[in-house]
């Protein structure tokens, strides 16, 4: 066996790929996991004390909710366009989309940690939020929205790396089958779905 044969697993580029899109799929599929247990839990709560639910999320900002999703949702066609630009040989354009996708993941976090700042101050975090609320259940709802939306930002804040890794990537933006930048496209993707799942879950449900 040869020096080079042992230090790379795949000679053909094409399995190489196929390996790297496999490896990406199974660590989304065990994220989607993790978030699904959350959403059960939130949906179980829902379902069985509905009138608590509602008067729980009646809390939350929706204006800032809607804002974040139509952020994120930005951010993922920016996510999309840079990954046509590597494959069209567009090695700018995919490292502008992606630097405009990091900025949208940004502003996101952004509007997030302005929201965390108003309900700290309101009182509604974890351990503070018995004056707001008559029963333990709606507190569990305040609780689970934490849970939720921190595991989710922190999500977000990978991402904002993987993508600025990606932009700064040169081998990367000039690779026309778009690899790593596929990969963390779609990793992005999730990020973004999770948060389509979250907002009326835990955002429209306050709404009369």
């Amino acid at each position: 066996m040869t020096e080079q044969a042992a230090e790379e697993p795949f000679h053909d580029t094409d399995r190489q790929e196929q390996a790297d899109r496999l490896g990406m799929l199974v660590f989304l599929a065990s994220e989607i996991m993790l978030f699904g247990g959350i959403f059960a839990a939130t949906m179980a709560l829902r379902i069985q004390h509905p009138q608590d639910y509602m008067k729980a999320a009646s809390h939350l900002r929706l204006a800032l909710g809607t804002a974040n999703t139509a952020i994120l949702l930005t951010s993922s066609l920016a996510a999309a366009l840079a990954v046509e630009g590597a494959r069209s040989g567009r090695s700018r354009w995919a490292a502008r989309a992606l630097a405009a996708a990091c900025l949208l993941g940004t502003a996101f976090l952004a509007v997030k940690g302005y929201e965390y700042a108003g309900e700290y101050r309101e009182g509604l975090m974890p351990g503070t939020a018995a004056a707001h609320f008559s029963g333990p259940l709606q507190r569990l709802f305040m609780d689970l929205y934490f849970l939720a939306t921190g595991l989710h930002a922190f999500h977000v804040l990978t991402g904002i790396v993987l993508m600025l890794t990606a932009a700064l990537n040169r081998t990367a933006l000039h690779d026309r089958r778009a690899v790593l930048i596929g990969n963390v496209a779609l990793y992005w993707h999730l990020v973004d779905i999770v948060w389509i799942f979250l907002f009326p879950t835990l955002y429209l449900a306050g709404v009369p």
